[in-house]
């Protein structure tokens, strides 16, 4: 059960009101907005369970290794990238860290607030001498600018005055070591958990252009195997009547912007970082750079508090088509809420993309996309957000032609998509999985409506199975379906033989026992997903002939 000391009942925020190392707090504070997505770590960057932000689509391959390898096998992994770290802000007050572990805090509160999409903390502590120091930071991933966070410190030294130090940073985490180290991946030796991303020995982001300007930091790379590109660029606002300094430094997995401040009692000192990335799967770096600035100069040119408002108003109308209210329980209120905020956080901004199995709050399953996404997450869009559902599902076209060179590899007709991937090729490595979720989605959208002209026939596909015939006693009724499903049955005409259709060699929901013939699940999804896609098949032929025959052409004459 929930701690409801730590994280009391509030219809609208996830609130903790106690610190704690534990991990699952990194994940329930994470931010994001479908590209991009901030973990809940502390802006302090010390210790964390997996420091980490994360790119949709930001990969690194590598090579899978079997006990003994097969044709059909896939030989390429893929597992998503730690992205340089923008969140990190670290306080010293006479030249002393604060450490959540072991200061001597007042006061500490988190607030996720799911109207505003802020994440905020407030903490008050004391310094070893005396000095009551009262901070409040705030981190945003915004929704309507998709590569733009915006992150912001408040720090009042409230009995005294005292030097201050505030140290803004980009770290590359991926490639780092010790106190800027990425997160405790799978290691070798380590008990096998298919839920975590793997560790790759080699270096994975190669520095290309870095460069320091003004409060203006950027670094770039380009990831080593996959050939993916990335860049982060941040700008830097102080806000103070104090007296202060700056300090720089820029190398390629590193950039600093030290604060030095002379705070007087009572005196705020705020400090904005605006952070933008951008990722490609080839534009050179310094390209990804360029667009980074003109993010950053257009949210400069708005105004901080602009962006800040537009999350708000975006939120307004989420909720407004997308809530789900219920009455007199507010436990179960903010549960639901969380939950649905989560499906903004994890899709709204993909783009194009597929929606990762963790969203974008941690590593796990590598940011593989997964069957569960057109099971769960599409038709709960297509009825509240049809623009993000096609989004999605287009992430699914988009890989046709790898699921069709997957499929004649195995020697099948149509499309075999993955059962886990980033770019399309499958990642899994167990060999026989059905995927019968992608045509559901697409009738899901048939039946909203959310089909366009120049998509009709594109989720038509071939299938796979074997027929089988038995005899049966006549007089003794048609065959039964039960027996854990294991038939399809259709009767074959008159007389006493009666042909089956049988699908084996698939693992179904049930991952805990796999390869097993004519799976419930899949056989009962592919006989559905038949039988509608020969009624739209018939409906495509009847009432639009230019476009059955371009379907026809690029099928061939199955289809008919």
């Amino acid at each position: 059960m929930i701690d409801r000391d730590r994280f009391p009942v509030d219809p609208w925020r996830l609130i903790e009101t106690r610190y704690s190392e534990e991990g699952v707090g990194e994940t329930l504070f994470s931010v994001g907005n479908g590209y991009l997505g901030l973990r809940g770590n502390h802006i302090e960057g010390r210790g964390a369970q997996e420091h980490g932000t994360f790119i949709n689509g930001l990969h690194e391959t590598w090579p899978i290794r079997h006990a003994e390898q097969a044709y059909g096998f896939a030989e390429v992994g893929q597992t998503i990238v730690n992205a340089p770290d923008a969140k990190v802000m670290r306080l010293y007050v006479d030249d002393e860290p604060i450490s959540l572990d072991d200061a001597d805090v007042r006061e500490y509160a988190r607030t996720l607030d799911m109207r505003t999409g802020v994440l905020e903390r407030r903490v008050v502590w004391e310094t070893p001498s005396g000095k009551r120091v009262r901070m409040r930071d705030q981190r945003l991933v915004s929704f309507e600018e998709r590569h733009l966070a915006v992150l912001r410190l408040e720090v009042v030294v409230e009995n005294a005055n005292a030097p201050v130090t505030i140290s803004c940073q980009l770290l590359n985490r991926q490639d780092g070591a010790g106190v800027y180290a990425g997160s405790p991946m799978t290691t070798k030796g380590a008990a096998f958990d298919p839920r975590k991303a793997e560790r790759i020995a080699d270096r994975v982001l190669q520095p290309a252009e870095h460069w320091q300007d003004g409060l203006r930091s950027a670094l770039s790379y380009r990831v080593a195997a996959s050939g993916m590109t990335v860049a982060v660029v941040a700008d830097h606002i102080i806000e103070t009547e104090n007296d202060y300094n700056v300090r720089t430094l820029i190398e390629p997995d590193i950039a600093k912007n030290v604060f030095r401040v002379q705070a007087k009692a009572g005196v705020p000192i705020t400090i904005t970082k605006l952070v933008s990335y951008h990722s490609s799967r080839g534009v050179p770096p310094r390209e990804l750079v360029d667009r980074c600035r003109r993010s950053l100069d257009r949210a400069a040119d708005e105004g901080v508090e602009t962006v800040f408002r537009r999350q708000r108003e975006w939120l307004d109308a989420f909720w407004e088509r997308s809530d789900v209210q219920i009455g007199g329980r507010d436990d179960l209120q903010q549960a639901t809420r969380w939950c649905l905020f989560q499906l903004a956080q994890a899709s709204a901004r993909a783009d194009g993309a597929g929606v990762p199995a963790k969203g974008l709050t941690g590593s796990g399953y590598s940011g593989h996309y997964f069957w569960d996404t057109e099971i769960y997450v599409l038709p709960f869009l297509t009825y509240t957000t049809p623009r993000w559902a096609y989004n999605a599902l287009r992430a699914r076209v988009k890989m046709l032609p790898a699921a069709r060179r997957r499929a004649a590899q195995l020697n099948e007709a149509g499309a075999l998509f993955p059962w886990r991937t980033i770019n399309g090729e499958e990642a899994s490595g167990v060999l026989r999985r059905r995927h019968g979720a992608v045509p559901h989605q697409r009738r899901h959208q048939l039946r909203a409506g959310q089909v366009r002209a120049g998509d009709r026939g594109r989720g038509v596909l071939a299938s796979r199975g074997c027929r089988r015939s038995r005899s049966r006693p006549r007089g003794s009724g048609p065959p039964s379906a039960s027996g854990g499903g294991s038939r399809l049955v259709e009767q074959s005409g008159a007389g006493d033989g009666l042909q089956t259709f049988h699908i084996h060699g698939v693992t179904g929901p049930d991952e805990y026992t796999t390869v097993v013939n004519d799976n419930l699940y899949t056989n009962v999804m592919a006989r559905y997903n038949l039988r509608y896609a020969a009624k739209v098949v018939r409906e495509i032929r009847d009432s639009y002939p230019e476009d059955y025959a371009a379907l026809v052409e690029r099928t061939g004459p199955r289809i008919r």
